[in-house]
């Protein structure tokens, strides 16, 4: 059976085409073009790729299109599959029927750290010989693909809340039937598809519907968000973590321990900075002691691991400035994230440069909150050409500059970087190349 894939290198998509080729399944794809990272991994399946939907579906055949949530309608190739009626289905619908049907799913879901999360659990599971499939939202670097389907039973993946397709409007997750989710944190974002975050709880409430009285819902206890959307009703045990509860971490970036009541469990030195990376790391061992991993072991499983790319990855140090690149979209993001690197080098500048990127940050949505969320910055460098930032920023002062294009601002901090700089980029695109 040949299926086709619109929007192949999309980080879903292009995983999706590699467990449809691991389940021996014929593949081809369409992107607009093929960009890096995704687009060298989507040139890297082997498979017959198209620049370009300006087609009709005849010089493209297919027994099955999957579609992935970037296609509108207008879309040329699109419409001639609908015009012609040919079968197509959204990628997630796609990836429950075929991929996670048969298989014990362990779904991430939250507003920040799935990819992180999702890839430390994966990591854990491997690591104790349960030989996980995954299909992660980024690029890990402790594995060779960012999806398999593994040998074992267990399969891990990123639940998002955002809409399946143009006309599945339901969220991915919704597809997913998991025997576990894992929910870590949940904030606004969206603020293309959803009006408020009861919205978004009411589609988590939905999500938590899915899973059977013999699952098991693993949540943040100290998120009151999350707290909501339990709230609503559930029907699975729910084991809670953070907080008070009965799982916690304490600790820092030099040694961390793991309790379960009295208990400690484990204490190691963790392989990312920051609290909110030790709180990844709790969700994960937790949610992996319940997929069969002994959280007492979790020493010996978590050693070795490496962040997944642009998950406040360090790629350069020289000259006496260290770069790190991260996917930071979302206030909070932005805080937590230079919170991390100022713990683990303090009295050093650093130097925060971000995009609006998503399309709620483009919206302005956080515009009020922005200023707060770089605090810890001794220098803060926004690119994007939007009415509303210069305002947004103001409150930081002279330390705080627009510019409008990635170029400028390469030109801005190879003019002003120093000595001992600790620069981070942050956002969950390209950047422009910068």
């Amino acid at each position: 059976m040949h299926l086709h894939f619109l929007g192949i290198s999309g980080t879903l998509m292009c995983g999706a085409a590699k467990l449809a080729m691991q389940l021996g399944f014929e593949v081809s794809g369409s992107d607009r073009d093929f960009y890096p990272p995704m687009g060298d991994t989507a040139k890297s399946l082997g498979v017959p790729l198209f620049v370009g939907y300006d087609a009709d579906v005849d010089a493209r055949p297919a027994d099955c299109y999957i579609v992935g949530n970037a296609i509108s309608r207008g879309n040329p190739l699109m419409e001639s599959i609908m015009s012609r009626r040919r079968p197509y289905v959204s990628a997630a619908q796609w990836l429950g029927e075929n991929v996670l049907s048969h298989r014990n799913v362990i779904a991430v879901a939250g507003t920040h750290g799935k990819t992180t999360t999702a890839c430390l659990l994966a990591w854990i599971l491997e690591r104790a010989g349960l030989c996980p499939g995954f299909l992660l939202g980024g690029v890990p670097q402790n594995f060779t693909d960012s999806a398999r389907l593994g040998e074992g039973d267990i399969f891990v993946i990123e639940a998002d809340e955002y809409d399946s397709a143009f006309f599945d409007k339901r969220p991915k997750f919704l597809h997913y039937r998991p025997s576990i989710a894992l929910l870590n944190n949940l904030e606004f974002d969206h603020a293309d598809i959803y009006d408020s975050i009861d919205d978004i709880i009411l589609q988590f409430h939905y999500f938590l519907r899915t899973i059977a009285d013999n699952g098991k819902i693993i949540t943040r206890a100290d998120d009151d968000n999350l707290t909501a959307a339990l709230n609503l009703g559930v029907y699975s045990p729910v084991v809670q973590f953070g907080g008070s509860s009965e799982w916690r971490h304490e600790g820092d970036d030099n040694q961390m321990c793991i309790y379960r009541g009295d208990e400690k469990c484990c204490s190691f030195v963790p392989p990312l900075i920051g609290e909110v990376n030790r709180d990844n790391i709790l969700a994960a061992v937790v949610a992996a002691h319940y997929a069969g991993a002994n959280a007492n072991q979790a020493d010996e499983w978590i050693s070795g691991f490496l962040p997944p790319r642009r998950r406040l990855q360090q790629i350069a140090d020289g000259g006496g400035v260290l770069l790190y690149d991260d996917f930071a979209h979302h206030p909070t993001a932005y805080k937590r994230t230079l919170a991390a690197v100022l713990a683990a080098h303090s009295g050093r500048r650093i130097v925060a440069v971000f995009e609006p990127r998503s399309n709620t940050m483009k919206k302005g949505i956080f515009a009020a909150e922005l200023s707060a969320a770089f605090e810890d910055a001794g220098r803060v460098v926004v690119v994007g050409d939007y009415p509303w930032l210069a305002e947004a920023i103001a409150p930081l002062g002279e330390r705080a500059t627009v510019c409008e294009t990635a170029a400028v601002a390469a030109d801005l901090l190879q003019n002003e970087m120093q000595n001992g700089d600790i620069v981070v980029l942050m956002s969950n695109g390209d950047f422009g190349g910068l």
